[in-house]
Formats: C-alpha cells, structure tokens, sequence
C-alpha cells in the first residue's frame, strides 16, 4: 500500500468515527418510540377527561410530552421528550428541560399536554429557539378528576397545559420556567 492511500484510508476512517461519535439520532428508532408513546398518553387523557377532545378539536396544535421526571432536593431539575402535532400528524419532537431552587425535596413524574389555542401561539412556538413556559400558560386540570369544559377555557389563554397522570413524593407539577427545544430522537 502507498502513502497517498494509506493517509486516504486512515482520514476516511477518522472521518467515520467522528461522524459515528456525533450520535444525533439520525436513522434511529427514537421518533416512533416517542410517537408510540405520545398516542398512548393522549388516548389516556381521551379516557380520564373526555373534555379533552373538544380543546384538541379546537387547538391549533399541541405538544405532547408522555413522561417528564422531576427531581428536586435544594436545587431540581426536570426533563421530558415529547411531540408537536399539527392535525393527527407529527411535525417535530422537542425536549422540555428545567431547573429550580428553594426548599423542595422529592422526585415525581408527569405526562402533560400543552394546546396552542391560536396560530400566532403555533406560530410563536414553532419560531422561538428554545420556548420558555411562563406565567402566561393556563392550567386547566389537575389530577383530580375535574371536569374541563372547552368552551370556558378556550378564551382564557392562547396556550393551555393539561398536566396529569402525576406519581410520586413532590406535590403539585408546574409547567412555569420550562424550556422547550427542538430535538433530533
């Protein structure tokens, strides 16, 4: 072998192992194990809050996050993988990731929906690099068996978020400082 193809064949090898190395989740099977689950959970809130429907029907789109985990002693933190869906069909995946500090102690896990009620609240969201929940959001049902009726609550707020399905030792799951992002599964 000469030195023109040995040098060759080594930067092609180098060349794979870094594109190997970068492990952004292209050409894996992540999408459809976060799409398996995002039915799943919606078929859950389906059944557990009928009302549901109606604010889904009358969304512009929603993100659905099946499982987010929080843990919290002194300083928490909390992350979650999820979907957007415009109509019956995914458009992109996103990550919800927070951090908190303050007297708090426990760990829980959550799923929760959040219904863009608006287009310019899509579209917001759609945009934005890295989307913050903030006071702005409206919770409209806790675990608790309450009932949601749409038509109340669609002209509170352009963004609605429906957390349920709690378990766990902390009390009480809050959307407030989220960051969303856009991910690769």
């Amino acid at each position: 072998m000469d030195k023109t193809t040995r040098r060759g064949l080594m930067l092609g090898l180098g060349a794979t192992g870094l594109l190997a190395a970068c492990g952004n989740g292209v050409g894996s099977d992540g999408g459809s194990r976060i799409d398996a689950r995002v039915q799943s959970t919606l078929d859950h809130m389906y059944d557990r809050y009928p009302g549901t429907r109606e604010l889904a029907a009358q969304s512009k789109g929603m993100l659905v996050l099946p499982l987010v985990t929080e843990v919290g002693l002194g300083l928490g933190g909390a992350y979650g993988r999820g979907a957007l869906l415009v109509g019956q069909s995914v458009v992109d995946y996103y990550s919800a990731t927070s951090a908190s500090a303050g007297l708090q102690i426990g760990a829980q896990q959550f799923s929760h929906v959040l219904f863009f009620m608006t287009e310019q609240a899509l579209g917001d969201f759609r945009r934005a690099p890295g989307w913050a929940a903030g006071a702005d959001v409206e919770y409209a049902i806790n675990d608790r068996g309450e009932m949601l009726r749409a038509e109340t609550i669609t002209s509170l707020s352009p963004v609605i978020a429906v957390v349920f399905a709690q378990t766990g030792l902390r009390v009480g799951a809050t959307l407030e400082g989220t960051k969303y992002s856009r991910i690769i599964p």
